[in-house]
């Protein structure tokens, strides 16, 4: 009977243990967890800028003011002649009215990889004095590089997300209309070369640089490849041992992208926005206690007219004069003692004990940092 009734608390107890090792194996995972792929990038693996000049035509008589614009009337003319058509010598191009033709900037984004043939989105910007470019087409433009070479060619109808009436010198416009995009309105022509498969290893480049971010990607890459895989250069660069084979690599790096790291508390750091009084602080930031004098100036200046009229049969003239009171208010600062915050809701509830303006903020801010108060970055925008 002994034996009976403890086989059973004996199975209880594997069951218990199974459990608590599960539920220790589920507690020691991170709650939240970051990609590498999220932090960090593949060195080497980027977009290139693309930019060119052309003509958009079609326009409801929106287009350039030829007069004014020269260079519009000279591309054309020029375009005409590589179509085989020469305008007559008697003919002056400033003289052109040429009411449906715009002067544009186009600019792409070539991306990674892209192969000739690929299909690319562009934007098309009016560099004259158009009204709008709604409607128009884009006539062939040819995209370079910083290398002056060209990579894509462009061309399409314009989708311009506005709208626009005049009439009798009054005007009503909704968003924009002198610029427009054209979805997938480019073509590759050339591909640019990227060294991922150059050498045995590659780079990952971190999007901050950060040290203990460094090492957790170096830890993580080393624990599912072995150890010596990854190595930290620096706080931003990570060199990780890769197969020399193409399709192996591409595989290696899907696989290391998504590895995951634990989220780290960012550094304190308040960002100010000087031009809208904007402030945003993450949570890393704290308030050590300081005593802070805050108060309001405020200058009213109030003009009012007084006439003087002249008596009867005096023969005066009557004048007009200002009256003019100035009056200064200055509200009493009272020192405000503000305790330690230790966490950003702290912090917004003593900052917001002060009835301060974000403006006055601005100020505040620089002064509890210059006193040694804030434990955080300022960054001016």
């Amino acid at each position: 009977m002994k034996v009976l009734s403890t086989l059973p608390t004996f199975r209880s107890a594997r069951l218990a243990l199974a459990l608590l090792a599960l539920s220790g194996g589920m507690l020691a995972a991170p709650a939240h967890a970051l990609r590498i792929k999220e932090v960090a990038s593949v060195q080497g693996v980027r977009s290139n800028q693309l930019t060119g000049y052309g003509l958009v035509v079609g326009l409801d008589g929106t287009g350039d003011q030829t007069t004014q614009m020269p260079y519009t009337t000279q591309t054309l003319s020029n375009y005409l002649q590589q179509m085989g058509i020469t305008l007559p010598a008697t003919a002056n191009t400033n003289n052109l009215q040429l009411k449906n033709v715009a002067a544009v900037i186009v600019t792409a984004e070539l991306p990674a990889f892209a192969q000739p043939g690929q299909q690319i989105d562009i934007n098309v910007s009016s560099m004259g004095n158009a009204k709008s470019l709604k409607g128009g087409t884009l006539i062939t433009t040819p995209l370079r590089g910083a290398d002056g070479e060209i990579y894509a060619l462009a061309q399409g109808n314009l989708v311009v997300g506005g709208a626009g009436a005049s009439q009798g010198g009054s005007k009503v416009q909704i968003n924009h209309l002198s610029a427009g995009r054209i979805p997938q309105g480019a073509q590759v022509e050339r591909a640019v070369p990227t060294p991922i498969n150059d050498g045995d290893t590659i780079k990952l480049g971190l999007n901050d640089t950060d040290f203990q971010t460094a090492s957790q990607v170096v830890k993580a890459i080393n624990g599912r490849h072995g150890m010596g895989t990854a190595m930290a250069l620096d706080g931003r660069t990570v060199e990780v041992r890769a197969p020399v084979n193409p399709g192996a690599r591409v595989g290696f790096i899907a696989d290391i992208q998504e590895l995951t790291l634990p989220i780290n508390k960012p550094a304190a750091k308040v960002v100010i926005n000087a031009r809208t009084g904007s402030i945003v602080m993450n949570q890393a930031v704290t308030l050590g206690p300081c005593a802070i004098a805050h108060g309001n100036l405020a200058i009213t200046i109030d003009s009012t007219p007084v006439i003087s009229q002249p008596g009867a049969f005096s023969q005066g003239q009557t004048v007009v004069t200002e009256k003019t009171n100035i009056n200064v208010t200055q509200e009493p600062g009272k020192v405000i003692r503000v305790p330690s915050s230790p966490q950003l809701t702290d912090v917004v509830r003593s900052l917001n004990t002060l009835g301060a303006t974000p403006q006055d903020l601005l100020a505040i801010l620089q002064a509890i940092k210059a006193a040694g108060a804030l434990n955080a970055e300022l960054e001016v925008i």
